[in-house]
């Protein structure tokens, strides 16, 4: 850390012990942030700058080129930017430097306030219904399956993208889409062939609303849930 102000205004949100071996460490007055990045076979190392809140959000603004203007992207958003062949494992693909080594996410402190907001948002919200999104390109419906917050803001951004495609998931157009008979299995855990009940059906909650996406529903909700 740069000075001793500094390292006192970040032990309200992770000590020494904890931080203190991690490279690029800055504090601001809500979020830590250090040097991160995720590493593609193919296109080499992407690197970026990580915010951790204590809130349990977290934010990255990309450095993979001078010109890259990518920022406030989740974790999971900056793992598919930069090209890694096995996404959708950014808590062990997108590492830090701790120690002169790099480190994935899910072996430091760093992801424990993002912990804790996840277990808070699974005891308290209400079970959400699988859903579907039409790929653009060859017009098949695929499932989402909303079980976890990280599945949720998948769904979030797919149904958010008019050019949305199965390779974004990531699957193969050629892949069979699901049948009608099947798709009426949605998940509900009072009826498994459910339309629609105040169990499944969601309207807005901490679990599939997200402070860091700038889309109307969620700046609206964001702003409600704070006044």
């Amino acid at each position: 850390m740069a000075n001793g102000k500094e390292r006192q205004c970040g032990s309200a949100l992770f000590s020494l012990e904890e931080i203190g071996e991690i490279s690029g460490v800055k504090v601001g007055g809500d979020y830590v942030e250090v040097m991160c990045g995720c590493t593609s076979h193919r296109y080499g190392d992407a690197v970026g700058r990580l915010r951790v809140f204590s809130n349990g959000d977290l934010e990255i603004t990309c450095e993979c080129t001078p010109g890259c203007d990518e920022d406030k992207l989740t974790p999971g958003a900056f793992e598919k930017h930069s090209g890694r062949e096995t996404a959708r494992k950014w808590k062990n693909n997108v590492w830090v430097i701790e120690g002169g080594q790099k480190v994935p996410l899910s072996k430091t402190a760093l992801l424990k306030y993002y912990c804790e907001a996840t277990k808070k948002s699974k005891e308290s919200n209400r079970s959400h219904r699988d859903e579907f999104v039409r790929c653009c390109r060859c017009g098949k419906e695929r499932r989402f399956r909303l079980r976890s917050r990280e599945e949720c803001r998948l769904h979030h951004d797919a149904l958010a993208d008019p050019n949305w495609k199965c390779s974004d998931y990531p699957i193969k157009c050629e892949e069979e889409e699901e049948r009608g008979s099947r798709k009426v299995y949605r998940g509900c855990t009072r009826s498994p062939t459910c339309k629609g009940c105040t169990s499944c059906v969601c309207f807005g909650c901490h679990f599939c609303r997200f402070s860091d996406c700038s889309c109307q529903i969620c700046l609206d909700f964001t702003r409600n849930s704070q006044a």
